[in-house]
């Protein structure tokens, strides 16, 4: 069942993401994975500090925020498959990336950590049988669906790999 979700799986926030993946979420993170890190590996450290604004994260920054996002995504995604009915808080993001000092840390280090993260996501969704995927519950007191947060990190990261292109200029 890792059918597109219907819109009643998510929240209208969420649209945006999920609108982006046409195709399988597992595969679409399989075959991502690849085409994020080949963008971004060549980048240099200082040119990894860039922000395309004075306001806006750093491309470290945005790599940090998409393994965070991430695994947020897919715990999610456990505690519905796994049939879990307490309802989940929301997480701000706008916290979350200054805590995380992305910065501080090497590109390499940033992207072999998303790259692991990915690693556990394709783990966990792939050990996900057909009920699991329609599972429903809670999440920042909306319905959400175990196949909507599938759909909802390959949609992420293609957001922010156009953002790579189009503001951090990045081919």
């Amino acid at each position: 069942m890792r059918s597109h979700p219907e819109t009643g799986e998510y929240a209208p926030f969420y649209d945006g993401y999920i609108q982006r993946v046409k195709d399988d979420p597992v595969d679409a993170m399989q075959r991502q994975i690849d085409v994020t890190l080949a963008l971004l590996a060549p980048l240099s450290e200082t040119r990894a500090l860039h922000r395309y604004a004075p306001e806006k994260w750093s491309i470290k920054e945005v790599v940090g925020h998409l393994a965070d996002v991430e695994r947020v995504m897919s715990y999610r995604a456990m505690r519905l498959a796994r049939e879990d009915a307490t309802p989940l808080p929301a997480f701000d993001e706008n916290t979350y990336v200054p805590a995380g000092r992305f910065d501080r840390r090497s590109l390499n280090d940033l992207l072999d950590e998303l790259r692991a993260v990915r690693a556990a996501s394709l783990a966990l969704f792939q050990g996900f049988d057909n009920d699991a995927w329609i599972r429903r519950g809670t999440v920042s007191g909306k319905t959400m669906s175990v196949r909507a947060l599938a759909h909802i990190i390959p949609g992420h990261e293609r957001h922010h790999d156009e953002l790579f292109r189009t503001r951090y200029g990045l081919a």
